[in-house]
């Protein structure tokens, strides 16, 4: 469903490290409403899953994701990347029809 690369990973797992001690502790994927296009991403570092998440084992990572997102997430890879312009999460999206300039929310 959701893919994860290598350098995502690393920063990932130094995001949990520093903000949990929780052995259950994985990274929130969300789509929220909202942004220029409609919808944006969300990540956060959480202790334990809701009730309702799908949990998935990312390249060691936990990833939850609520009923919600699951609909818009499906073949998303997430990426950092690190350049001139400063450094982040970015989302490729092969389900996305449009996105805005500046990339952080996108229209389905």
């Amino acid at each position: 469903m959701v893919s994860i690369t290598t350098t995502a990973t690393e920063k990932v797992q130094d995001f949990i490290t520093e903000h949990s001690a929780d052995a259950q502790a994985g990274l929130r994927v969300a789509v929220l409403p909202g942004g220029c296009s409609g919808f944006q991403y969300g990540l956060n570092i959480e202790d334990t899953p809701e009730d309702d998440d799908e949990i998935l084992d990312v390249q060691g990572i936990k990833v939850f994701i609520d009923p919600f997102s699951a609909q818009y997430l499906e073949g998303v890879e997430i990426d950092y990347v690190s350049s001139m312009m400063g450094q982040g999460f970015t989302f490729r999206n092969p389900n996305a029809s449009g996105g805005c300039g500046c990339g952080s929310s996108f229209t389905v």
